[in-house]
């Protein structure tokens, strides 16, 4: 005969084990494990007469299991029977169910991470679950209670979101969050340089508003758009977000941000460097960047090197070595002249002797070359096929008309073949300060707001094309702002890409069963590249 013992340990636990007896011996086949709850007693409890019918068999009838308690087992540590005055005989009940799962690891993870970087201060849970929501599957408000059921969290009515949308401005949580994070960065190191980069999100609306405008778009979009600067600090991660009106120049948005910035955490005279790309190199951005007393790196434009590059050109033509850096002077304006030719020694930069002039440092690349001469040698085919009647005429590089006919820009052609693998910066940062090399080096530190952007508009997911109003336009931002916080923290933690870690934690659900008349939650079991991923955020294992 084969049966199922339970019985009191050391600790105790009540150890579950299958038995067989024969001829008035015993014989333990298994011990199934032990027990501290009355869920675990019934889970162990069917294991064990699996195990025991294995062994048997049984009979093709239900018989329907009993309520065990673990304080009705008998407890030899304090002499109490099983059938002690007021120990219940148990009620007949169904076989253990699982009522539910969900990725409640995922939550808990993004949770910590949100509560390490400070972001509780922040005394809302909704807007807390909407950040979490936004990391793990960007959806519309609505939809956000559909993701945190998934992750296990307790869900609220879409009007509760609404209110607490409300609160996101009302209660500047944005000021709040922004704190949290220049903090986080000061702490690092990371505010000697500042990285700005700008973009538009679009709206799939058919009218204008205040805030939402037709302008400029890089996808070549007539829809309603706003535009966003962020500012990043060298690593990527967020410092400041804005928003403009759709139809505002990308070079006029980089001043506000940055004066925002400086008079939100009181950073008048702190020596600070600015990089951002050629999108915002205007007159009055580097003017006003140094008369704030900041540093300012921007990318050049192509169309400048023969200007800031004369006297190269001049004495040693369009040769250039590779890994050649030339630091030379720009002019601040384009009607002025501060290259002199009869020198042939470039002009070192210094505020006081070029006062109408910047700082420009020009690098040649092989390897850019050999890309940019690809570029050009299409674009050179593309115009003589426009030329020759082979394609549709176009807006084609290198095509002028003369007397109705359509020509070969010889001379354009040629100066782009001089300026093949040349890439310029601005800078009013002096020799004495920064080397050339190093001012190149900090400049391509702009990969990171890059990537913070790629972030922002695809796993993250944005462009608020559902709303209307610019209150909740803005509060969408600052959830946006702080989810980028988050999910910047765990790479940088972890080595790997949000959606990665998204990828590797969400399938690990944790499991709710009623099983014996009881109900507990079970987490799941992590393996030990998951295992990695949460050592490396502090982390410890459900359970440990």
């Amino acid at each position: 005969m084969t049966y199922v013992r339970k019985v009191r340990t050391a600790s105790g636990a009540v150890a579950v084990q299958v038995v067989r007896k024969h001829r008035g011996k015993r014989t333990i086949l298994a011990h199934v494990g032990s027990a501290h709850t009355d869920a675990q007693l019934g889970i162990l409890l069917e294991r064990a007469r699996q195990i025991a019918a294995e062994d048997q068999g049984v009979l093709d009838i239900e018989v329907p299991a009993r309520t065990q308690s673990v304080d009705g087992i008998a407890d030899w540590r304090t002499g109490i029977l099983p059938l002690s005055p007021g120990v219940p005989r148990g009620v007949p009940v169904r076989p253990g169910r699982t009522t539910a799962t969900h990725s409640r690891l995922l939550y808990e993870v993004l949770g910590a991470v949100y509560d390490w970087l400070g972001f509780d201060a922040v005394d809302d849970a909704v807007f807390r679950d909407l950040v979490i929501a936004r990391i793990v599957e960007p959806t519309s408000k609505a939809g956000a209670a559909r993701v945190l059921t998934d992750l296990g969290a307790d869900t609220v009515s879409y009007r509760t979101i609404q209110r607490h949308l409300v609160k996101v401005n009302t209660g500047k949580y944005r000021d709040a969050i922004a704190g949290m994070c220049f903090t986080h960065a000061a702490d690092r190191g990371g505010l000697s340089l500042l990285l700005y980069d700008v973009t538009t999100l679009y709206f799939e609306a058919e009218n204008e508003d205040d805030l939402r405008k037709v302008g400029y778009s890089k996808e070549r979009r007539v829809d309603p758009q706003i535009v966003v600067g962020v500012l990043v600090d060298r690593t990527g991660f967020p410092l400041e977000i804005g928003c403009f009106e759709g139809n505002t120049a990308e070079t006029t948005t980089l001043v506000p941000i940055i004066t925002a910035f400086a008079d939100r955490h009181d950073l008048t005279g702190t020596p600070m460097v600015v990089a951002a790309d050629a999108g915002m190199l205007s007159a009055s951005n580097l003017a006003a960047l140094d008369e704030a007393g900041l540093g300012f790196i921007v990318g050049s434009r192509a169309v400048k090197a023969p200007i800031d590059l004369a006297s190269h050109f001049h004495w040693n033509g369009d040769v250039f070595a590779d890994g050649q850096i030339i630091d030379t002077v720009t002019p601040r304006h384009a009607k002025s002249t501060v290259n002199d030719l009869a020198h042939r020694a470039e002009p070192v930069w210094n505020p006081d002797d070029h006062v109408g002039a910047w700082r420009a440092i020009w690098a040649y690349s092989a390897k850019r070359a050999r890309r940019d001469q690809k570029t050009l040698y299409a674009q050179e085919a593309r115009a003589r096929a426009v030329i020759a009647g082979e394609r549709v005429a176009k807006a084609t590089r290198f095509v002028k008309t003369r007397a109705g006919d359509r020509i070969l820009d010889e001379a354009s052609l040629a100066r782009a073949q001089s300026l093949v693998g040349l890439k310029g910066y601005v800078t009013n940062i002096p020799t004495t300060e920064m080397a050339a090399s190093e001012v190149i080096g900090k400049y391509h530190d702009l990969w990171h707001v890059e990537r913070s952007f790629r972030m922002s508009k695809s796993d993250l997911r944005a462009r608020p094309m559902f709303h209307r109003t610019r209150d909740a336009i803005e509060a969408h931002l600052s959830i946006v702002f702080t989810a980028l916080a988050v999910s910047h923290a765990i790479q940088e933690r972890t080595g790997l890409a949000i959606a990665n870690v998204i990828k590797q934690l969400r399938p690990l659900r944790s499991a709710t069963i009623v099983i014996n008349g009881a109900t507990e939650t079970f987490p799941p079991e992590v393996p030990a590249p998951q295992r990695k991923i949460m050592a490396s955020l502090g982390i410890p294992e459900p359970g440990h």
